[in-house]
């Protein structure tokens, strides 16, 4: 992921203008000030790479509109840090893309470039869909449910969410704080290794016998019949390739971690939002109903749920000490048909509420050419080794 000063800008301007009518991507294209800093970027490991940012992260010198009427206009004053430190690298923000409003539901202008009369998920739409479509090699996301696996899962290319914590969330408007975290969006996993590498110096290893844990997530959702192929013949392909398997079946009380990861988030967005929930005609319906579940729920429960995540974490983290990686669905099935609600999250919520890392395959298609991927769960202090994991299922499906 290596480019000429200013020859990649050029080149992902040219695609930005030719795929922006059907996709609706981005909400604002910084072409002169791209340019510009191609001819600055230091001579790092992403030098030239232009990348997109979604627009609840903060570039200095644009706005930061989270995709809602009561932040527009508002222009950061510095970079994010997960934007200072790809810039550090060499990289060079292209501008701002799509996100739902504050990261949550209501869904913003973007199309999937798969099949533009589909969704292409939540809430790191545009960041997904502008990788997808070929414009930037590299964009950042967040997540707080599923808001990055999703929409990777929907547009066929690669995520990494973080574990919760391991990067600053300075510079990014959160809903959650337990559950917030910044991520990054490529078109395959070596290139989502490289990113890595270069915000934070990891690098991806792979072990010499796997173990994986395999985890169809039927007892959290309608997982549809072309998901369930593809992770069984990825699990099947790692088998005879000496991978160790697993299920993770009666382990783990995924439903009930879903439940608490919605009553953490309802009760932290209520907080987090509170002076733009005073003005909640300028809100859609999805977010007046996260707030006020969030007002209704008692300290108490709140504090029940975080003792949930606590039990859960430590139990999830025995486990993953005894097997390298969680294997299964990043999405129930392909990105539905339509264009007025972003798919279901709830394949990630189990995971997002324990704060791990998390990396979406992509390779799968369903019976009509669909993406389908594929989620890696890993532990939060081996991630080189869940990127090298991920490495080598993305090799095992292609």
């Amino acid at each position: 992921m290596t480019a000429g000063r200013g020859a990649a800008v050029d080149d992902a301007l040219r695609r930005l203008e030719k795929t922006e009518p059907d996709i609706r991507a981005w909400v604002r294209v910084d072409a002169d000030g791209a340019r510009a800093a191609a001819e600055w970027a230091p001579d790092g490991p992403l030098r030239g790479v232009p990348f997109g940012v979604k627009d609840i992260i903060d570039v200095a010198g644009l706005p930061t509109e989270c995709g809602s009427p009561l932040r527009r206009g508002r222009t950061a004053e510095h970079d994010a840090w997960l934007v200072d430190r790809l810039r550090g690298a060499g990289a060079v923000p292209l501008g701002k893309t799509v996100t739902t409003e504050f990261a949550y539901f209501q869904p913003g202008p973007t199309r999937n470039p798969h099949d533009v009369a589909h969704t292409p998920g939540g809430s790191s739409s545009g960041s997904a869909a502008a990788v997808a479509a070929g414009v930037v090699p590299l964009a950042l996301g967040s997540q707080t449910a599923g808001s990055l696996t999703r929409p990777a899962s929907f547009c066929g290319v690669a995520g990494y969410v973080a574990a919760v914590g391991a990067w600053p969330t300075t510079g990014i408007t959160g809903l959650s704080p337990t559950l917030d975290a910044p991520g990054l969006l490529t078109e395959r996993v070596d290139e989502l290794a490289a990113a890595v590498a270069a915000v934070d110096g990891t690098r991806s290893e792979t072990p010499d016998t796997v173990r994986v844990l395999v985890w169809p997530g039927t007892e959290l959702a309608d997982v549809d019949p072309a998901m369930l192929d593809a992770l069984r013949s990825t699990v099947r392909a790692l088998a005879a390739d000496g991978a160790e398997t697993d299920e993770l079946a009666g382990r783990v009380r995924t439903p009930e971690l879903a439940e608490t990861h919605a009553t953490v988030m309802a009760y932290e967005a209520a907080r987090s939002l509170a002076a733009e929930a005073e003005h909640p005609e300028s809100l859609s319906l999805h977010l007046n109903d996260l707030l006020a579940r969030g007002r209704d729920t008692a300290p108490d429960e709140y504090r029940a749920a975080l003792a949930v995540r606590l039990e859960a974490r430590t139990r999830i983290l025995e486990l993953l000490d005894r097997a390298d990686v969680i294997l299964g669905p990043a999405a129930p099935g392909p990105a539905p048909l339509g264009l007025d609600a972003t798919g279901s999250p709830v394949l990630s919520r189990p995971w997002q509420l324990l704060g791990l890392p998390v990396v979406t395959i992509p390779g799968h298609r369903d019976p009509y050419g669909m993406p389908l991927g594929l989620q890696l769960v890993g532990h939060p202090v081996r991630v080189g080794r869940l990127l090298g994991i991920a490495r080598r299922v993305e090799e095992t499906i292609r």
